[in-house]
């Protein structure tokens, strides 16, 4: 059998285009007209390989395509044509993602027209693969023509879709056709949209044993563009009858549940990763994790887990479950108390050693080895500050071996850590499974940012600057900016394995997540770097940037070195000496209100330019490394957190790489604006009305009545005074305009749901409701709902209330 591969591509001179299997790179020729083509044999390609073309000048590649295409290898015929198509990231491209191939538009259980693997399986001799990932789940793809073999417009021919977003069609052709490719309702089979543009014509007759694969056609459907809404809230913040002091992985399906009934189709949590450091209440950070990959124990639920509902059980989730707000301490202390019980028992030791665990840990392993022995390591010496653990405290690859051997303790605790992240594992797999059942996707968060006291830093020093913190400059949340203390990238170094270390990272997360939220996706294009000696974010500076020299600022009448603290106009680069950069709000210091008018004048044309226009090109780049080559790694709808000082060239990425944007109608992306009107939103986005960072809208509306006179007025179009409180009414105001948004997704905090209920809403002070406030740096994370789901799924007003909100604004599940 041979294949011969087609690909139309214009190249320029001294360009060529290469076929990339696996790990083989093949050269093609190239035809007239931009052909390129390559011949195959069976032993070179198999069905289920996945190849995709590259460019190449130089010997070097220069352009790759968004995604790989499918071979699949027809069961008869000794000749195979694959007529392919260069690939470029579509405009659509958030639709190939898992959150609606595998839940939103999730094709209905037993509704594949053709048997899995079968679609290429009739005696036909021409086959066409179309992608089509719009197609909604109630809605199949299907082809319809002229010709004798097509019915001559009168018959449609359903496409396989057991592979959706990908359909599959095998004809037996013996003469020319014309055809288009149209939407179907499932059940009637009455066609709803026909594909837009010119007719698709194949004007010839394959030769016999010959087949020919049209593949990767993408016909354009007048389709209405899908919106939906969601919920914001932590894992810890949930609250059942089941729990126990804070919110479990367990909680999840009663608020996929409580989703389903209030028309919600996405449910977005904040990073669920272990942040153990000393067991006190600083840990409730979540963006603060000892790993990346490890799950935190607190979100077990140990009955699941094999914990028996015994007395003291009961007594201890009752005096838990009776505070108003998670007690940190009290629930992580109970919880690893018991699941150390479990392990040593004879359930536990069971669960130790059943295959399903040992996949578990091959599976996992490394990452999770490294982990185990960091948190043994930080138990044995009372400290996760990796740099005083003497012998230890540079990791190599024998340390896990070496750690253990001869030493049943320390055997114990690492085989404890690993046990209690499969029960984590379990559990979240399941609450996951449980969603998608029910149409529901889950959305995850990437911080941007990993402890430098972390099992990932002891691993891979390397990959950190761990004499630099990264933060953020002054803006609306911090005045003085924030240091969050964690460790910048080596982005170097992380690019010399192809980023390996954050492709596993972003893999671990598709296990469990179909969308996730790149938090400060700023960092992809530089971090706001402060140098470990300093605490205030004042003292920072952009990286990678473009610093002046010395010599340059001289002639402009400068001495960068003059001053000291942080009454100073310039910081040096801590890796280019004589180089500097102007210091964030030096245009409000001492030293410049001392400067002669010329002096100022010159200054803040420095600074304007500095700040706002001189690295858009450098920084565009310095995305472009690294952002396509971590979304080509997962197949999850991805969502960048673009709030602040946002460089001019952020938007136009984002856009080109279909990651939608973030909008805040209290943090407008346009300066001169107080507010943002959703109706102004682009459909790319998620709009919500605050996030975790945020107060929450009854707590907002009473922080600066001038500022809420403001917006009811303007933005809600409402006279006279505004009520001293948020009222529900005045909240249903609010969440419809979201509502109503063209953003593709409307994702609201949980507490501003119930804030449209005078009787469920917290009756409390609004502010307890909130869940961090940025300019403090240990905040204490601990908010809890002071309802249960339990009662928010049997309330059936509210929930109608809700879904009709939803509805009426045209969003749908």
């Amino acid at each position: 059998m041979t294949t011969n591969i087609q690909v139309h591509y214009r190249t320029a001179w001294g360009e060529s285009i290469q076929l990339r299997i696996g790990k083989r790179r093949i050269p093609m020729e190239s035809s007239i007209g931009g052909l390129w083509q390559i011949m195959l044999t069976g032993r070179d390609i198999r069905d289920g390989d996945h190849f995709t073309f590259e460019v190449v000048r130089e010997g070097k590649v220069v352009k790759r395509e968004w995604r790989e295409h499918l071979y699949r290898e027809p069961s008869h015929g000794k000749n195979i044509i694959v007529r392919s198509r260069w690939m470029d990231r579509p405009s659509n491209s958030a639709f190939y993602s898992t959150a609606f191939s595998e839940v939103v538009f999730r094709r209905p259980d037993g509704h594949s027209f053709r048997h899995p693997g079968k679609e290429l399986g009739s005696r036909g001799n021409v086959s066409i693969q179309v992608a089509a990932p719009e197609v909604r789940s109630h809605e199949s793809l299907a082809l319809v023509g002229c010709g004798d073999c097509l019915g001559n417009w009168d018959r449609i021919h359903l496409m396989s879709d057991h592979l959706a977003p990908w359909w599959f069609l095998t004809m037996d052709i013996h003469e020319p056709i014309e055809y288009k490719f149209v939407v179907v309702d499932t059940k009637t089979k009455a066609i709803r949209l026909w594909e837009e543009g010119p007719n698709h014509f194949f004007a010839e007759v394959p030769p016999k044993d010959t087949q020919v694969m049209l593949a990767d056609i993408q016909p354009r459907f007048p389709t209405e563009p899908w919106r939906g809404a969601g919920v914001a809230v932590p894992v810890f913040s949930l609250r059942t009858e089941d729990s126990f002091g804070v919110g479990e992985f367990h909680d999840l399906k009663k608020l996929v549940d409580w989703a389903v009934k209030a028309g919600q189709s996405v449910i977005q949590l904040l990073p669920v990763n272990d942040t153990t450091m000393t067991g006190g209440w600083q840990d409730s950070y979540p963006y603060n994790a000892v790993s990346s990959f490890a799950l935190h124990p607190q979100f077990i639920h140990l009955p699941d887990a094999g914990v028996r509902k015994d007395a003291a059980y009961k007594a201890k989730q009752q005096e838990l479950e009776a505070l108003p707000a998670e007690d940190y301490e009290k629930v992580n202390e109970a919880k690893l108390a018991l699941l150390r019980k479990l392990f040593k028992s004879t359930r536990g030791q069971a669960m130790a050693t059943s295959a399903p665990y040992k996949a578990f840990m091959d599976e996992n392993e490394s990452w999770l080895g490294p982990y185990a022995v960091f948190c043994a390591l930080r138990d044995e010496f009372g400290t996760p500050e990796f740099s005083t653990w003497g012998e230890w405290s540079r990791y190599t690859d024998k340390t896990v071996s070496r750690f253990v051997t001869g030493r049943p303790a320390r055997a114990e605790a690492v085989d404890f850590y690993c046990f209690v992240q499969y029960l984590l594992d379990v559990q979240l797999r399941d609450a996951v499974d449980y969603a998608h059942l029910h149409g529901v996707a889950i959305k995850g968060d990437l911080p941007i940012g990993v402890s430098r006291q972390s099992a990932d830093a002891w691993q891979h020093p390397e990959l950190f600057h761990m004499d630099s913190q990264a933060g953020a400059p002054p803006d609306a949340f911090a005045e003085d900016g924030q240091n969050w203390g964690f460790p910048t990238y080596n982005w170097e170094e992380m690019a010399k394995d192809g980023y390996a270390w954050w492709k596993a990272r972003m893999g671990k997360m598709a296990q469990y997540f179909d969308a996730f939220r790149i938090d400060h996706i700023l960092g992809f294009f530089r971090i706001w770097e402060i140098p470990s000696q300093y605490k205030s974010g004042l003292m920072g500076h952009f990286s990678p940037a473009l610093p002046y020299s010395e010599e340059d600022l001289r002639l402009r009448g400068f001495n960068p070195s003059e001053g000291e603290g942080t009454d100073v106009l310039f910081v040096e680069d801590p890796r280019q000496k004589g180089y500097w950069h102007p210091r964030i709000s030096g245009n409000k210091t001492a030293r410049f209100a001392a400067l002669p008018d010329h002096l100022k004048y010159q200054y803040e044309q420095l600074y304007t330019d500095f700040f706002w226009f001189r690295h858009n090109d450098f920084w565009r780049e310095s995305a472009l490394r690294k952002l396509p080559a971590l979304l080509r790694s997962t197949g999850m709808l991805s969502c960048g957190e673009d709030l602040g000082m946002i460089p001019g060239c952020v938007p136009s990425v984002m856009e080109e790489l279909n990651i939608l944007s973030l909008e805040i109608q209290r943090m407008p992306k346009n300066p001169a604006d107080a507010f943002g009107h959703p109706r102004n939103y682009p459909y790319w986005c998620v709009c919500a009305t605050g996030t975790h960072d945020t107060s929450p809208l009854r707590a907002w509306w009473e922080e600066d009545r001038a500022l809420t006179q403001r917006y009811y007025n303007e933005m809600l179009g409402c006279e006279g005074d505004a009520p001293y409180f948020c009222e529900p009414w005045v909240t249903d105001l609010i969440l419809a305009q979201h509502m109503h948004s063209p953003a593709m997704l409307s994702i609201l905090p949980l507490q501003d749901y119930l804030a449209t209920d005078g009787e469920l809403r917290y009756q409390g002070n609004p502010a307890d409701e909130r869940i961090n406030i940025p300019a403090i740096p240990r905040h204490y994370w601990r908010y809890r709902m002071h309802c249960t789901l339990e009662s928010l799924i049997g309330n059936d007003k509210f929930n109608s209330h809700i879904r009709t909100l939803v509805e009426s604004a045209g969003r749908n599940r």
